[in-house]
């Protein structure tokens, strides 16, 4: 009897689990980057490596921006404590330029 290989794509549950996924990305796309310099590959592939880490990084910080705002700024305002929450995230902007 044949059977058929099916490819399973991991499906992240949960926000945790998704940030968690996103860094693990990153993380190998980084050893990928790390390997690449020491093998003394192509500038440019080692760029386009470089920015698919920057890509995962990027995308986990959204999660995280994501999951903070829907946590901790929503029980924030509900507390009226509104002005402060709004200026820790407006900090981490300016700390982003």
């Amino acid at each position: 009897m044949g059977g058929y290989n099916v490819l399973v794509m991991y499906r992240p549950k949960n926000t945790q689990e998704r940030i968690t996924h996103r860094l693990q990305i990153a993380q190998g796309h980084l050893k990928k980057v790390l390997n690449m310099v020491e093998n003394g590959e192509y500038c440019i592939d080692v760029i386009h490596q470089s920015q698919a880490v920057q890509a995962a990084l990027k995308e986990a910080d959204s999660l995280v921006l994501e999951n903070h705002l829907k946590g901790c700024v929503v029980d924030h305002i509900k507390k009226g404590e509104s002005d402060a929450s709004i200026a820790e995230i407006m900090n981490v902007f300016k700390k982003n330029k």
